[in-house]
């Protein structure tokens, strides 16, 4: 009895250690927005935001709030220093194009 107990709670820990994990198969950052900006048709308010890429797709996650956009990866030659956002201001709004991400050599294109 005592052995199926300790079993049934092993399983239960186990289980409990990995819900809310989700495997990624890229990149991921933390960035900080400065100013309203858009990514992908997506507008983003000033503050931090997590990023992880899978394959063609970012998702943008701040608190309980997250946003998914399509994205170019590309790695470059050498590794970058730090994170960088390069903006474009385009009909009076900034858009995000490009980010950095800092110790990698990987370079995420918004359109």
């Amino acid at each position: 009895m005592l052995r199926k107990f300790v079993l049934a709670f092993a399983i239960l820990a186990l289980a409990a250690a990995f819900a809310g994990t989700v495997p990624t198969h890229g990149p991921a950052c933390r960035i900080i927005v400065l100013q309203p900006s858009m990514v992908g048709g997506t507008p983003l308010a000033p503050g931090e935001y997590h990023v992880t890429v899978n394959l063609d797709k970012a998702t943008f996650v701040s608190g309980k709030l997250s946003w998914t956009v399509d994205v170019k990866v590309e790695n470059e030659p050498k590794k970058f220093d730090e994170t960088a956002i390069r903006y474009v201001e385009q009909a009076g709004q900034q858009k995000i194009t490009e980010i950095r991400i800092g110790g990698s050599k990987t370079k995420l294109l918004f359109n």
